[in-house]
C-alpha cells in the first residue's frame, strides 16, 4: 500500500476524525468542502489534517450566496442559566410595564417606539375573515390564525419588498390583522356577528375580545400583555428555526409566520397549553386538583406543563406570569379568577407532592385562560400571536445576511457496495454536484 505522505490523513482517519461514513467524505469532496490528494497509483486519497479539523469544527464560513452550515449567530435573545433577555435586557423586566408593541419594535429594531400603526388593511381583513369563516365551528384558534396569515399574504402586493421598514410595517400590519380576523369570542347562546373593521385599543386588548366573552379585568388584561411580551420570542426555538430558514431564502414575512405558525402548531410546541386547559377543566373544583392528576398519572399519561428543556430551576415567564395572576386574584377574592386560580394551585401542589418539574410558562398561559374565562386553544393563541414578532425579529436577521441556511446530513442509511467505493467518487470529484 503506498504510504502517505508525510502528516497527511488516510480517508479512513479523515472519516473517523469527523465522525462520519467514508461516503459522506467523498461527498464533503464533491462538493467543495474538503480537498484531498490522490496517491501515485490514483486508488487512495489523502488529507490535510487541518483541512479536516475546521470542518470538523463547523469553523468554515462560505461567503457570498453560498449556504451556510446550522451554527446561528443572534443579537435578539440570550438565555443563561435560568434568565433570558431581550437585547441585552432582562425580559421580565420588559413585562412589568412595557406593553407588547413596544417590545416588538424593540426586538425587531433594537430602539425604542412601537406606536406606530398596529393595523391591518381593510381588504386584509376582509380576506383573512372570510377565509377563517369557512371553517368548521369547532376550530381552535391557532388552525384559524394559520389560515388567516395565508390569506392576508395574498392582498399585499408589496409583501416582498424586505429592507427593515417594510418588514416592520407589514409585522404590525399582520399580527394586527391576525387579531382582527379571529371571531369574538360569542357570550353563551349568542354570536359573533358585526366585528368592527379593525378593533380600537392594544394588542392585548384586541386578542381580549377574542379569547373571552367577558368583560376585560384590568389585573387578568394586565397580565395578557406581559404574557405576549415573555412570549414575544425564546431564542432558537423549534418554530423560529423554521422561520429563520424561511427568511433566509428571502421568503416574504407572511411566509415566515406562516412556517412558525406550521412548526408551533406541534403538540410539543406551543400545543402544551391546550392539554392543561384541559385539565384545569377536569378538575373543576380545587378539591378535585390532586385527583385529576392522579387520574393521568394512572393512564400513564403525561402531565404537561411542567419543566423545561432549557432551565434547570424553573421556567422564569411562569414564575413571573403566575406571580400576577395571584394579584389579580387576590384584587378580587370571591369573584370567578379567584376561584378558577384554587384550581390551578391545588393542581400545583398535587404535582409538587409527586415530585413533577416546577410549572413551565405552558401551565401559566393555561391557568391565565382559565381564570379569563378564554375559550379552548386560547393559550395557544396567545402564544403564536407574540411570537410572530420574534419570528420576525430573526427574519430581519435572515434577509440582513442574504444567505441560505443549508443544514447537512450525517448519513447513516447503507453503505455502498465495495466495488463502488474506489475512485469511482474520486471520478466525480470535480464534476458539480447534481
Amino acid at each position: 500500500m503506498p504510504e502517505p505522505a508525510r502528516g497527511l490523513l488516510s480517508a479512513a482517519e479523515a472519516a473517523r476524525r469527523l465522525g462520519v461514513k467514508p461516503e459522506t467524505l467523498y461527498a464533503y469532496v464533491s462538493r467543495g468542502l474538503l480537498r484531498r490528494r490522490r496517491s501515485p497509483d490514483g486508488r487512495r486519497s489523502w488529507f490535510e489534517p487541518a483541512e479536516v479539523e475546521r470542518l470538523a469544527g463547523r469553523s468554515r464560513q462560505p461567503s457570498g450566496q453560498r449556504a451556510r452550515l446550522l451554527g446561528i449567530e443572534s443579537s435578539i435573545t440570550s438565555i443563561e442559566g435560568d434568565r433570558y433577555r431581550y437585547r441585552g435586557v432582562d425580559a421580565t423586566e420588559l413585562a412589568r410595564d412595557r406593553r407588547f408593541e413596544e417590545v416588538a419594535h424593540w426586538l425587531w429594531t433594537g430602539a425604542a417606539g412601537g406606536e406606530g400603526s398596529w393595523r391591518a388593511e381593510g381588504r386584509a381583513v376582509a380576506v383573512g375573515r372570510a377565509a377563517q369563516a369557512a371553517l368548521p365551528a369547532d376550530t381552535l384558534p391557532l388552525e384559524r390564525l394559520r389560515v388567516i396569515a395565508a390569506a392576508m399574504a395574498t392582498v399585499d402586493e408589496l409583501r416582498l419588498q424586505l429592507d427593515p421598514a417594510a418588514v416592520v410595517a407589514a409585522g404590525q400590519s399582520l399580527i394586527a390583522g391576525m387579531v382582527a380576523c379571529l371571531p369574538d369570542a360569542a357570550p353563551p347562546g349568542g354570536d359573533s356577528e358585526g366585528q368592527p373593521p379593525d378593533p380600537e385599543g392594544s394588542i392585548a386588548e384586541r386578542l381580549w375580545r377574542k379569547l373571552t366573552p367577558t368583560d376585560p379585568d384590568r389585573p387578568l388584561l394586565r397580565a395578557l400583555d406581559a404574557a405576549l411580551v415573555l412570549l414575544a420570542d425564546h431564542e432558537l426555538a423549534a418554530s423560529t428555526v423554521a422561520a429563520r430558514a424561511a427568511a433566509s431564502v428571502r421568503a416574504d414575512p407572511y411566509a415566515v409566520v406562516c412556517a412558525g405558525l406550521a412548526v408551533a402548531s406541534g403538540t410539543l410546541h406551543a400545543g402544551a397549553s391546550l392539554d392543561i386547559e384541559a385539565l384545569l377543566a377536569e378538575a373543576r373544583r380545587p378539591e378535585r386538583g390532586a385527583r385529576a392528576v392522579g387520574e393521568r398519572l394512572r393512564r400513564g399519561e403525561r402531565i404537561r406543563g411542567f419543566g423545561h428543556a432549557v432551565y434547570q430551576s424553573g421556567d422564569p415567564r411562569a414564575a413571573f406570569l403566575l406571580d400576577r395572576l395571584r394579584e389579580a386574584a387576590a384584587a378580587a377574592p370571591g369573584g370567578a379568577p379567584a376561584r378558577r386560580l384554587a384550581v390551578a394551585e391545588a393542581v400545583l401542589e398535587a404535582a409538587a407532592n409527586r415530585r413533577l418539574a416546577a410549572p413551565n410558562v405552558d401551565f401559566a398561559l393555561a391557568t391565565l385562560a382559565s381564570m379569563a374565562g378564554m375559550i379552548a386553544g386560547a393559550g395557544e393563541a396567545i402564544f403564536v400571536v407574540a411570537r410572530s414578532a420574534g419570528w420576525l425579529a430573526h427574519a430581519l436577521e435572515e434577509y440582513e445576511r442574504g444567505r441560505p441556511i443549508r443544514p447537512r446530513a450525517s448519513y447513516t442509511g447503507p453503505e455502498p457496495a465495495p466495488e463502488e467505493q474506489e475512485d469511482r467518487r474520486g471520478d466525480r470529484s470535480d464534476q458539480a454536484p447534481g
